[in-house]
């Protein structure tokens, strides 16, 4: 297929990064002018028009919008013996919020966010005595996001709600006092581009004001404030991905201050205040996870965060300990089981007292990092849960402690006419790489089926084995999927984390390369059966393995990635990433790995296959300008006829907060293009 792309002139421009310079001459599409809008807008109609060259538009986004129905649903919040939920029309539209008795009762409608434009709902949080309704909404698909208060008895909106804008949900949103006074929240003190952030605290009819708590002097970690259901203690749990509880203040006193509590320690400590303990699922000296108490009331000067002074209450096993949550008197402890959700019940001295039966063998629900998990709200005796499989939709459930099976609350909506395999390859190291594989029903097992593998392997972050609407469909049109768990991500603990962590972040590629190949060297598929994607550092994942290994690859799709870790140095937030996850932009040997590891550096003249990159205009994570950027030297570089597509579509951001029609769109075109390029039956 021979296109004619939108002419992409070059600059001489240069970086000077540490000393090492570096050629970046597509500079220009990093800004945004009339001449960048105008070529991303021709980038998409070119793009809309090749993938859905005879095919039926209308088809491909209803067979979306039919695996969209088994959408995970939002976990209802619990406050003064009522359930706050969000509600979303049939279809997509703004949501309304409904407080019922139950956690899914018809109830009545507290606020109506129609009347908000194009508004998504990030987060909400009522307060302990279920009087006033925190919630964040974000209303251009960006993430960032404004905190609005809305009295819940009479519907009101009251006036003198925070101006501060939050840079995203991470931390929770509003973590309340328990006297429902007031609450603290995690938000930008200037524009969301200089990415400065403090903790605040807003007292209800009163003033907000920056909380000095001690996390260190210009850390842009995220910070969540956890309080205890008696009033007595306050913890700033801090850091997104493996969370510490660095600072603890002594609410009945009111002249104590903040004091440092668990600091100096590279693991995780993630947990909850239970009594005077914060307990917690930590890996500091267990790579696959231990549950700990540590002390909040001591006169001992013994330093908390030596786990020396730490309770050990439940050892380190063969599973991989995830969360941990309080339900009334007891904990449920979620696990992975070979990645596969597992949840036992402990006492507070952790003895185990039961096991919660699952429907099958999938995951539950859980945000994307383990910091938000810990906005856990207000106290229940209530465990209630999402959970879904890879070839089964969400259903919502209800446990309580004592009983035999959990409640449904919702069954799961979808079903797949499709098979679940485990499978595992070996890494150039000799390490056992697993992968999952959803066939579709009556595929023939011996000959080479269209493949796409979806991965991520990063930031301690597990991929899950659960229901994704978008790669449902993908199964649904006739592909088989393949979910691999590289290294770099948290499903098998912190030892796997950091086998591809900074120095080692090359090693995630390499298991990736090992998987493809060893599929292919299986029959399971072929070159030019195998398709690859994935997310944010996910797709710079993609951007590395399809100008690195082009021949093994019929089609790569990378969403909302990021492509240019140089250019990724100017951006605030993307040098605070870089430094934690990749090198240190300031000394020139780890900026020469860092070359080595940005698919914008990496590209040069070759045989390239078909490609489709898809990023949001308002993503304030990966810019759209990694996307333009990035295509434009490809474009130029591609010596093949196979086509380079990009699509940055508005109102867009990198996910999160996207409205439901623009992600229906997303998910159809990119559906669209991988039904032509591995030549998908399609919907029927």
């Amino acid at each position: 297929m021979t296109l004619r792309y939108p002419p992409a002139r070059t600059v001489e421009v240069f970086e000077d990064v540490a000393g090492v310079r570096v050629p970046d001459p597509y500079r220009w599409l990093e800004q945004e002018t009339d001449e960048v809008r105008h070529w991303q807008r021709r980038q998409a109609e070119l793009a809309t028009a090749t993938v859905y060259q005879g095919r039926d538009r209308r088809a491909v986004q209803d067979l979306i919008r039919a695996y969209d129905s088994g959408s995970r649903p939002a976990l209802p919040k619990h406050a003064a013996g009522r359930w706050f939920r969000a509600v979303t029309p049939p279809g997509g539209g703004a949501p309304a919020v409904v407080v019922a008795d139950r956690p899914l009762g018809a109830g009545r409608t507290v606020i109506d966010l129609a009347g908000y434009g194009e508004a998504f709902l990030s987060w909400l949080a009522p307060s302990p005595d279920g009087r006033i309704l925190a919630l964040g909404v974000c209303t251009d698909g960006s993430e960032h996001n404004t905190i609005h208060l809305v009295e819940v008895d009479s519907g009101r909106t009251l006036d003198g709600a925070p101006e501060q804008i939050l840079h995203s949900a991470w931390a929770g949103g509003v973590s309340w006092l328990p006297d429902s006074g007031g609450f603290h929240f995690f938000a930008l003190t200037g524009s969301p581009r200089e990415f400065r952030q403090a903790v605040f605290l807003h007292r209800i009819g009163g003033a907000t004001t920056v909380e000095p708590v001690p996390v260190g002097e210009g850390s842009r970690e995220y910070t969540l404030v956890q309080t205890s259901p008696d009033g007595r203690w306050a913890v700033a749990a801090h850091r997104v991905g493996s969370p510490v509880p660095v600072a603890v203040r002594d609410l009945s006193d009111p002249g104590a201050r903040w004091r440092p509590f668990v600091t100096g320690c590279s693991g995780t400590v993630a947990g909850h205040v239970v009594g005077d303990d914060y307990v917690a699922v930590t890996d500091v000296g267990a790579p696959r996870g231990r549950v700990v108490a540590i002390p909040l009331d001591t006169a001992d000067p013994a330093d908390p965060g030596d786990p020396g002074t730490w309770r050990e209450i439940v050892p380190e096993g063969e599973t991989v300990l995830r969360s941990l949550t309080p339900v009334g008197e007891h904990l449920y402890l979620s696990e992975f089981d070979r990645t596969f959700a597992r949840i036992r019940i402990i006492d507070r001295s952790g003895t185990v007292v039961g096991e919660v039966p699952l429907p099958g063998r999938g995951a539950l629900s859980a945000p994307f990092f383990a910091l938000t998990a810990l906005a856990v709200g207000a106290p229940t005796d209530d465990f209630v849960f999402a959970f879904s499989t890879p070839t089964s939709s969400w259903g919502l459930y209800r446990h309580r402690p004592g009983e035999q099976e959990p409640e449904t609350l919702i069954a799961p909506t979808v079903v797949l006419d499709a098979g679940l395999e485990e499978g595992w390859a070996v890494a150039s190291d000799g390490v056992r790489v697993p992968y999952h594989v959803v066939r579709p029903s009556g595929s023939d097992p011996a000959r080479p089926a269209p493949t796409l593998i979806s991965a991520y392997g990063a930031a301690n972050v597990p991929l899950l084995p659960q229901y994704q609407p978008d790669l449902a469909a993908f199964v649904a049109a006739g592909g088989v999927l393949v979910q691999a768990y590289l290294r770099g991500g948290g499903e098998f603990g912190r030892d796997w984390h950091l086998a591809a962590h900074r120095e080692n972040k090359h090693v995630r590629d390499s298991d990736l390369v090992a998987v493809a190949e060893h599929l292919v060297a299986e029959g399971l598929t072929a070159p030019d059966r195998l398709a690859l994607t994935g997310g944010s550092d996910g797709g710079l994942m993609c951007g590395v393995a399809v100008t690195t290994r082009p021949g093994l690859w019929r089609a790569v799709l990378p969403r909302e990635p990021l492509l240019d870790l140089v250019g990724g140095t100017r951006d605030p937030y993307l040098d605070f990433v870089i430094r934690k996850a990749w090198a240190d932009p300031d000394d020139p040997e780890q900026v020469r790995r860092l070359l080595g590891l940005s698919p914008y550096e990496l590209v040069k003249p070759g045989v390239f296959p078909a490609v489709y990159v898809q990023a949001g205009a308002a993503d304030p994570r990966c810019g759209p300008w990694h996307a333009r950027k990035f295509v434009a030297r490809l474009q130029a570089a591609q010596r093949g006829s196979e086509p380079i597509l990009l699509h940055v579509f508005d109102n867009a951001g990198h996910g999160a907060a996207t409205p439901h029609d623009v992600a229906v769109a997303q998910d159809a075109e990119w559906l669209a293009f991988l039904i032509g390029t591995l030549s998908l039956p399609g919907p029927t």
